[in-house]
């Protein structure tokens, strides 16, 4: 029985026994943390922790629940760890030369999740208490509701609505009573409802001819510098948003005049685009021509809300650390 011989130390039947898990808890620790990158070393973590404690694992809980105990209260610990975000977050002054914003919202920490991650999970947890489905629960929109969440509601949601563990099992997972279980479960569900409804859309892929199209123009605009042509295809309540910064622009002439100020496309340069799935909506990765050497390198990750045959929201993530996730360079020949 692999069990014995993991408690026996044998490190093959350890790895057999927690393989099966390790995607389903990479998720579960990313909707908690909202960074691809930490959640990694969550589950890292968590593997560590739990090939330490095996030999006290009595069996109470299965194995699957045991290890989702262990990452979750790794992620809260993780939380609880002001080093992991940068002091100056909240206080971002925001893109250099930029216009004035539409406003500033509240600050978050959040990375896009690769699409290729997700293939073979199941679409629905087996609890059943479960509410969402596994791709809608990895949406932009969900996580980044969850990221304005103190870290216990979150952890509660995700445990109850997504996972269906029931009350009982979440309260032994994170030492509590079930009344606070279930009070943490109400402020959280109250959360995710009273989000304003530009943060509540959820994206999906294109699921027309049209909506490829949308896409293709896009790319086509973006990476000959053709503002006009991008802000034709936005909707006219379209935001742009470029998360952690909280400066946010709504509408075509806003998003056209700071699209405008970027430089991207100085002196007639055109960006790289190659295109690629996050948190089940279409991206695409930007590459800026070095200007001292042959390469163009990597500038962020533009995500993609579709709403019928227009663009809603681009969401800019800058952080180039999360490439190699989607299997993307961080240099392109020019």
């Amino acid at each position: 029985m692999a069990l014995a011989r993991a408690r026996g130390g044998d490190e093959d039947a350890f790895r057999e026994l927690t393989e099966p898990h390790r995607r389903e808890l990479q998720v579960h620790c990313y909707r908690i943390l909202g960074s691809v990158q930490d959640a990694e070393d969550a589950v890292q973590e968590t593997l560590l922790s739990a090939w330490r404690a095996l030999p006290s694992f009595e069996g109470r809980s299965s194995l699957r629940t045991w290890l989702y105990r262990i990452a979750t209260n790794r992620c809260l610990n993780t939380l609880r760890d002001d080093r992991r975000r940068p002091a100056e977050m909240a206080a971002a002054e925001g893109p250099a030369n930029a216009p004035e914003p539409t406003r500033l919202g509240e600050p978050i920490w959040l990375q896009p999740y690769p699409d290729a991650m997700l293939e073979g999970l199941p679409d629905r947890a087996e609890g059943p208490e479960t509410r969402y489905e596994t791709k809608e629960a990895v949406g932009l929109a969900f996580v980044s509701g969850l990221q304005r969440m103190p870290p216990r509601q979150r952890a509660v949601l995700v445990l109850r609505d997504v996972l269906g563990y029931r009350a009982a099992e979440v309260a032994a997972m994170l030492e509590t009573s079930e009344a606070s279980v279930n009070s943490a479960l109400q402020r959280a569900r109250a959360a995710i409802a009273s989000l304003p409804p530009e943060l509540a859309e959820g994206g999906h892929l294109p699921d027309s001819p049209a909506q490829r199209e949308l896409l293709a123009s896009f790319g086509e605009a973006f990476e000959g510098g053709d503002v006009e042509t991008i802000v034709e295809l936005l909707s006219d309540d379209a935001w742009i948003r470029m998360p952690p910064e909280p400066h946010e622009y709504q509408g075509r002439e806003a998003i056209g005049a700071f699209l405008g100020s970027r430089g991207l496309w100085r002196d007639g340069a055109r960006v790289r685009l190659v295109p690629t799935r996050a948190n089940g909506q279409p991206a695409f990765a930007y590459y800026l021509a070095d200007q001292h050497a042959e390469v163009a390198r990597a500038g962020g990750l533009l995500l993609l809300t579709l709403r019928g045959e227009e663009i809603a929201a681009i969401t800019r993530f800058g952080d180039t650390g999360v490439l190699p996730y989607f299997g993307l360079p961080r240099t392109l020949p020019r």
